[in-house]
């Protein structure tokens, strides 16, 4: 998901010429630290982290963030939009999962299945284009002869880490508010579809945080919050933390999204806490001045080589070898 800058003045002129100073990038928030709370996530100790015995298609579903950790560490070099070969925020993702025996392939932006990829988003890609899914290629490539993927791995990116509020339950799995108890319900509504393709390994991969220096906004809204007595930005910045720290939790624990599941075609990779450190609600890898929620290149390397691990057990889990 595309978000644009926004331009910020860091001065208001009032009459006489006087400039009042105002704060930008939406301050500070902090570590924002949750207790230690946190569910434990699938247990695959059971599975070793080998390489599968043959090659695998791998497609990953993804925007900015996902084609920056599949590239390798320097000046930006890119195949199509976000398809990446170098990144100065590069993870070295793509090379890992080919020296692990993995084919990989990708779809972004501007193609048909790769174009959408907010949370409500995949609940009608997987249940009205699952086909198109299976044999995509690379963006609108398909695979000849009805070959199909052996592993789909999707993501969000990190504006779907920027909930309104808890929302009501049961939720609505079409939003469009994104609130926890809506993204709930849409993750939920999710699971027959996959459910249906039994062959296919699908891995979710958490969205990542956002950056603890929120966003920046022009001085007359900064005004107009303290006139109004409304949040700050690093408020809003910090609630929002909480609440996808609570929704991604949901995720992941064995009490959560994958509770009643019977089957071993789905797993989640928890991206969200890796770049939040397993402590902080909010990216401990930001770029920019802390204001640019894209991982640094510390932060996607750190993601894929424990990505490699963590496929390479569900493959076996699933029987995919």
């Amino acid at each position: 998901m595309r978000i644009p800058r926004i331009a910020v003045a860091g001065a208001v002129v009032l009459a006489g010429g006087l400039a009042l100073m105002i704060p930008v990038g939406g301050g500070d928030v902090g570590s924002a630290v949750t207790p230690d709370r946190r569910p434990t996530s699938m247990d695959m100790s059971a599975f070793p982290d080998t390489p599968p015995a043959k090659p695998l298609r791998l497609l990953f579903i993804h925007h900015s963030v996902g084609g920056m950790m599949l590239a390798d560490p320097g000046p930006a070099q890119a195949m199509s939009d976000s398809i990446y070969t170098t990144h100065p925020n590069g993870g070295g993702l793509r090379k890992r999962l080919q020296e692990a025996t993995y084919q990989v392939h990708e779809t972004s932006y501007g193609s048909s299945i790769g174009e959408k990829t907010d949370l409500f988003d995949w609940l009608p890609k997987f249940r009205d284009h699952m086909d198109a899914v299976l044999t995509t290629s690379a963006n609108d490539k398909h695979h000849d002869g009805g070959v199909k993927n052996d592993i789909v791995v999707f993501k969000s990116c990190y504006p779907n880490n920027r909930f309104m509020d808890e929302g009501e339950a049961p939720g609505d799995p079409n939003g469009p508010d994104l609130t926890v108890w809506n993204a709930k319900a849409t993750m939920k509504a999710l699971l027959p579809e996959l459910a249906r393709q039994k062959d296919t390994l699908f891995v979710y991969m958490t969205a990542p945080p956002v950056a603890p220096r929120g966003y920046s906004e022009p001085a007359w809204k900064w005004l107009a919050r303290k006139v109004m007595r409304k949040p700050s930005v690093a408020a809003n910045v910090r609630r929002q933390g909480e609440l996808a720290r609570e929704f991604n939790d949901w995720v992941v624990s064995p009490d959560g999204w994958l509770k009643d599941y019977p089957h071993r075609n789905v797993v989640v990779f928890d991206l969200y806490d890796v770049l939040t450190g397993g402590a902080s609600n909010l990216s401990r890898f930001p770029t920019g001045d802390g204001d640019d929620s894209h991982p640094s290149s510390a932060g996607t390397q750190q993601a894929a080589e424990r990505f490699v691990g963590f496929l390479n057990r569900a493959v076996h889990r699933a029987g995919l070898d």
